[in-house]
């Protein structure tokens, strides 16, 4: 069984940054791909970027590229988010997953934490 707790969520202006955290445990850590999803209220959960276990491979929503980076720390078993020039829309939970050979799609992903709510406001 793989534990994932998300960390570093808040409320913050426009414009401004954030670095989410996802511990992970319970498991080897890299052997999976790891990625981040948001759920908006109302809204069905999305894909924002996923990372392959040995870091090679990173994809991005268009709606985040450019402003998200992506990290993967093997020794910390810990995933990050960093994510610069927030925008109201970017409101939403955000969820870390772990799944095996995983894309962009929820079903992908097998294990999930329970969330950390980011607030931006204008």
């Amino acid at each position: 069984q793989v534990q994932l707790v998300e960390s570093g969520g808040g409320l913050v202006q426009a414009g401004a940054s954030l670095r989410l955290s996802c511990a992970v445990s319970g498991s080897t850590f890299n052997t999976y791909t790891l990625g981040w999803f948001r759920q908006a209220p109302g809204k069905e959960r999305e894909f924002v970027g996923r990372i392959s276990r040995t870091g090679r491979i990173i994809d991005f929503a268009e709606s985040v590229k450019g402003r998200c980076t992506i990290s993967r720390d093997n020794a910390k078993n810990t995933l990050y988010l960093q994510m610069n020039s927030l925008k109201p829309e970017d409101t939403a939970v955000y969820f870390c997953a772990a799944g095996n050979e995983a894309y962009s799609a929820v079903k992908d992903y097998q294990y999930w934490g329970q969330g950390t709510q980011v607030t931006v406001s204008s």
